[in-house]
C-alpha cells in the first residue's frame, strides 16, 4: 500500500488482504489522497505527486491544492485571508502586497499560493517560487513546506528531491503534520534522505496521530508489511479504519476487503459493505468490481444480477477485466442487459466521464 507520499494516495487492486500498492503522493491536504478520477484504473505503480497542505476547511478533499488558512493561521493582517476566503481574489492580491511592505511572512505564503493557482493574478509557478521562497526566509513554515513541494515535484523549479527534503525537515521540526508524512515517505524510499524504514515509521506515525488520512494509510501498510515497525494486524486494521472513516477511498476498499475476509476490528464489520459501496461511488475501479461480486452472490446486500452488471460494466469501462463477471453480464436476459448497460452509462454520465 506504500505510497512515496509528497502529496496523495492511490490505492491497490483486489489482492487477498489489505492489498497495499506501492503508490506514491506528495500530501497538500490534511485529508487528502490523491482522488483518482471516476472510472479511471486505479495506479499500482508509484506516481509523482506530493501531499500538499490543507486547503479551505469547507472542502479538504477534492479540488484542493496548495495552501489556504485552514493552514495558515494569520496573527497580524487578517484582512488579505479574509478576502482570498471570500473569493475576492482581486482584493486580497491587494492587500497581501501591502502586507509584504509591513513584512508579514505569511502574505509572501498568501501571494505565493494565488500566483501557483493563478488566483486573482495571472497564473506563473516561477513567481511563486520567488514568494514562497521568500516567505520561507522570513520564517513562515507554510512556505518552506510549499516550496519543498514544489521542488519535490520540480513544478516552477528544477526537480530537486535533496532540497525538498531539507525543506520538509524544516517544516517537519516545527511539528507540521504533512511535511512529516512527505519527510517519512523519502526515508521509506531513499529519495533525498538515506533509507531508513524506522525513521519513515516515526515520521508517518506522527501524521497519523495528527490525522492525515494518507499518513494512517501508509501506516498501516507498515504495520502489516513490519516495515520500520514489528508487524501487527491490529495495529494495521487500527489505521486503515481511521483512514477509512476520514472517506479516503483506497482506504475505504482495502478496509472492506479485509472485513469481508472476517478480518478488521469487530466494531467495524456492519461497515464493509458501506464502505465498499463508498469506494465504488468514488469511481475505484477494484472497488466497483467487488461490488459486483457482492450483489451477483448476494454477499451482504440482496442479490441482485441487474445490479452486479451494473457495477462490472462500469468496471470494464475504466479498464479493468473479469471474465467470470462478464459471463455473468452475457447470461442475463436480453432486457436486463439492456438496463443495466443503461445504469452504467447514467452513472458514468453522472460521474463526468463522458
Amino acid at each position: 500500500m506504500m505510497r512515496l507520499v509528497f502529496a496523495l494516495v492511490m490505492v491497490s487492486g483486489l489482492a487477498a488482504g489489505p492489498a497495499y500498492a506501492d503508490t506514491s503522493s506528495w500530501v497538500m491536504e490534511t485529508t487528502e489522497v490523491p482522488k483518482p478520477r471516476p472510472g479511471k484504473p486505479v495506479k499500482i505503480a508509484p506516481n509523482e505527486t506530493f501531499a500538499k497542505s490543507p486547503v479551505a476547511k469547507k472542502d479538504v478533499r477534492p479540488n484542493a491544492s496548495a495552501l489556504s488558512k485552514s493552514l495558515v493561521e494569520p496573527t497580524g493582517d487578517e484582512a488579505a485571508y479574509i478576502a482570498f476566503d471570500q473569493g475576492q481574489y482581486l482584493t486580497a492580491a491587494k492587500l497581501a502586497q501591502e502586507a509584504v511592505k509591513r513584512g508579514d511572512p505569511q502574505a509572501h505564503t498568501l501571494l505565493g499560493r494565488m500566483y501557483a493557482e493563478g488566483l486573482g493574478v495571472p497564473k506563473n509557478l516561477n513567481t511563486a517560487v520567488s514568494w514562497y521562497a521568500k516567505g520561507d526566509e522570513l520564517g513562515d513554515v507554510n512556505s518552506s513546506f510549499a516550496l519543498a513541494v514544489l521542488y519535490a515535484e520540480g513544478r516552477g523549479v528544477k526537480k530537486n528531491r535533496d532540497k525538498a527534503a531539507e525543506l520538509f525537515e524544516k517544516a517537519a521540526r516545527t511539528g507540521h503534520p504533512q511535511a512529516n508524512y512527505n519527510l517519512g515517505m523519502l526515508f521509506l524510499k531513499g529519495d533525498g534522505k538515506p533509507q531508513n524504514s524506522y525513521r519513515a515509521a516515526m515520521h508517518i506515525r506522527y501524521a497519523a496521530e495528527k490525522g492525515v488520512a494518507a499518513a494512517q494509510y501508509d501506516l498501516a501498510g507498515l504495520y502489516q508489511n513490519g516495515e520500520g515497525v514489528q508487524p501487527n494486524a491490529v495495529d494495521a486494521s487500527r489505521w486503515l479504519s481511521k483512514a477509512a472513516e476520514q472517506g479516503l477511498p483506497e482506504a475505504q476498499f482495502e478496509y472492506a476487503v479485509v472485513l469481508l475476509r472476517g478480518l478488521g476490528l469487530t466494531k467495524d464489520e456492519p461497515k464493509a459493505v458501506p464502505y465498499l459501496k463508498a469506494a465504488a461511488q468514488k469511481g475505484l475501479p477494484a472497488a466497483q468490481n467487488r461490488l459486483a461480486y457482492l450483489f451477483a452472490e448476494g454477499v451482504g446486500v440482496k442479490k441482485d444480477p441487474e445490479e452486479a452488471a451494473k457495477w462490472r460494466l462500469i468496471a470494464q469501462a475504466a479498464g479493468l477485466k473479469d471474465e467470470v463477471l462478464d459471463e455473468l453480464v452475457r447470461k442475463l436476459p436480453k432486457a436486463k442487459q439492456v438496463a443495466a448497460r443503461q445504469a452504467a452509462s447514467d452513472w458514468r454520465e453522472q460521474a463526468g466521464l463522458f
